[in-house]
């Protein structure tokens, strides 16, 4: 009986799953530790099987008993032994092989309506934009004899997911996805925004998605020459200006500042027809929730199961991804609540700020852009969220702050110890994440401390052996976060921490970097566009106006309050605030609490 054969009809008798990492697994390495140490093996019966030729071990889950033994046992820390709710056991939908991620039940897409889908990392969102795209054939979990279109039709019957698959295969529905990592798009094509546009526009409508998108001024330039938010516009416009039936955007806001998302927004809700499906992955949980009409969660263990709960309204959707909690299946997926107390900044008695430093006004001109930064001052143990559209100098400032730039005219910025995290992270080196920390921060990758406030929550020990070329978005991201801090410095600039980071990871990142500069009593400098994360990191705001590119001012840092106010008043956006998790909500434009806020001048509450 060959292993494909087992791998076959018992999957619905299925209570756990068991994970093999394709990586991490390495036979020819070790001493078969697992196979040895199985007390099912022992008893006779191959539970575990690692054959010479084979890549990586095989475990029978339905032998297997769970005892977890090979998970310690294994020297390459490749595998992992999880129990399954048990009413799962008939609810695969896709599986990819033996002893790997396994998708349970799909989002459900509303023809003339907005689908937001929301969960961490590597719990099968992309598997579900494929195979709601057409692009990926469900298996039904029968990975070695895969079921064809009749089989999975039939599967799906007397739900909505019925009728869908149906009018794939019939009327041959078209999709598009919108890729999430935009930053590889000069490596596909060729050629300027305008020509590319030309060649794509079915529906006539390029001149408004532009406008809508500020695309309108980088038309005749090159792709290659295109900033990442530049690059995520023009890959949200290609989208929205082909024609289709199914349009689906996979992180349509990173690299966006908040105005470009509010428009990115609004550009895909003008997409709505009462025949065509939209559906959106978001992180930037205030964009998520101004974008979507109805909310599908994604829970489970990321890299080995996710599951897909029925659809909810925005707001209970959302609140039920933050509480870990979901009641329809009375369903606990998360120890932890995750609540958005806005920064408690402790009190001038408990932390002793030792050092204050003052800057000047200072002026720089680079080409046709003007930056008037005016005077201002920062202490240790305090962190300053830059908020301002893209274009407007924040990256300029840091880089004066640095020492990298000198001002035209005015004083000269304090010369001070910086590490800096540019906003693009592009991987040089050839190594593992281990070689990469010993190399650059050998002291503080070591030191306990580091390693309980940073390494530990930022989950880098379970990169350590993996080549560095090889990490994903999300995580080249929690890696460049951990180099930024190891580095001795007075201050550290963070420009965009929070992009590929799924919503639950921001937090993570956000409570990570606020308690290393309150423990190391230095200052941060972050430049961050998701709000959520902006007013959860925030002691001091400085806010940057003027006309993008061309004459902009950054103001003095000024309170979290005075200065949320005055930067959302020029985005014409107010924020209410969620009674249940405290989190940031964009009210819509021109609603009752939208009108009442403005009258009262009050575009952002710390509490309600």
């Amino acid at each position: 009986m060959s292993k494909k054969d087992r791998g076959g009809p018992v999957q619905d008798k299925l209570t756990r799953i068991a994970i093999v990492s394709n990586d991490k697994c390495k036979p020819k390495k070790c001493r078969q530790e697992c196979k040895r140490s199985c007390p099912v093996v022992r008893m006779g019966k191959l539970c575990i099987e690692v054959e010479t030729n084979d890549k990586i071990a095989w475990i029978s889950e339905e032998l297997c008993i769970g005892c977890g033994i090979c998970v310690k046992k294994c020297p390459f820390e490749a595998i992992n032994i999880i129990n399954l709710p048990s009413n799962l056991e008939k609810q695969t939908t896709h599986r990819y092989n033996a002893n790997s991620f396994k998708l349970h039940r799909l989002p459900i897409p509303r023809p003339g309506e907005v689908l937001g889908l929301v969960g961490t990392n590597g719990i099968g969102k992309s598997t579900a934009l494929k195979i709601l795209a057409g692009k990926l054939k469900p298996n039904l979990g029968k990975f070695s004899n895969p079921p064809d279109w009749t089989e999975v039709v039939t599967y799906f019957r007397g739900s909505e997911l019925q009728n869908y698959f149906t009018k794939i295969l019939e009327d041959d529905l078209k999709a598009i996805i919108k890729p999430q990592y935009v930053d590889q798009i000069p490596k596909a094509v060729k050629g300027t925004v305008q020509d590319l546009l030309n060649k794509k526009d079915e529906m006539n409508n390029q001149e408004r998605v532009c406008t809508t998108l500020d695309l309108m001024n980088v038309r005749d330039r090159e792709i290659k020459d295109l900033s990442g938010g530049e690059l995520q516009r023009f890959a949200c416009a290609m989208v929205c200006i082909q024609r289709a039936d199914i349009f689906m955007f996979d992180e349509p806001s990173s690299y966006l500042d908040v105005k470009q998302r509010l428009k990115a927004a609004l550009a895909i809700r003008n997409l709505i027809e009462a025949n065509r499906y939209v559906i959106v992955v978001e992180h930037d949980l205030s964009v998520l929730d101004y974008l979507s009409d109805f909310i599908c969660c994604l829970y489970g263990v990321p890299g080995a199961y996710g599951v897909v709960t029925m659809p909810f309204s925005v707001r209970e959707g959302i609140n039920i991804f933050l509480d870990g909690f979901v009641p329809t299946e009375n369903l606990r997926f998360r120890d932890t609540s995750l609540i958005f107390k806005v920064a408690e900044t402790a009190t001038e008695e408990e932390i002793k700020r030792m050092c204050r430093y003052d800057y000047g006004n200072m002026q720089k001109k680079m080409g046709g852009f003007e930056l008037d930064i005016a005077r201002g001052a920062f202490t240790d143990s305090e962190i300053v969220v830059m908020l301002g559209e893209n274009g407007t100098g924040k990256t300029t400032f840091i880089r004066m702050l640095a020492g990298r730039l000198e001002p035209d005219s005015g004083d000269k910025a304090p010369t001070l110890n910086v590490s800096y995290k540019p906003q693009k992270i592009s991987p040089k080196s050839q190594g593992t994440v281990r070689q990469l920390l010993h190399e650059k921060i050998r002291d503080a990758y070591v030191h306990p401390q580091f390693v309980a406030d940073v390494m530990k929550p930022l989950l880098i020990e379970q990169l350590m052996d993996q080549e560095v070329q090889n990490l994903s978005g999300g995580e080249l991201q929690r890696v460049a976060i951990t180099l930024c801090l190891g580095k001795p410095a007075d201050v550290y600039l963070i420009d965009e921490p929070s992009a590929y980071l799924d919503s639950e990871q921001r937090l993570h990142a956000a409570k990570v970097i606020k308690r290393f500069i309150l423990h190391a009593k230095k200052t941060a400098f972050i430049v961050e566009h998701d709000f959520i994360m902006a007013t959860y990191l925030a002691d001091k705001v400085i806010v940057f106006e003027g006309k993008p590119s061309v004459q902009t001012k950054a103001n003095k840092p000024q309170s979290l309050l005075n200065g949320m106010n005055k930067f959302l008043e020029s985005l014409d956006i107010t924020f209410r605030r969620d009674p249940n998790n405290f989190r940031p909500r964009i009210n819509k434009l021109n609603s009752v609490k939208d009108s009442e806020q403005k009258k009262a001048g009050n575009y952002f509450f710390l509490e309600d």
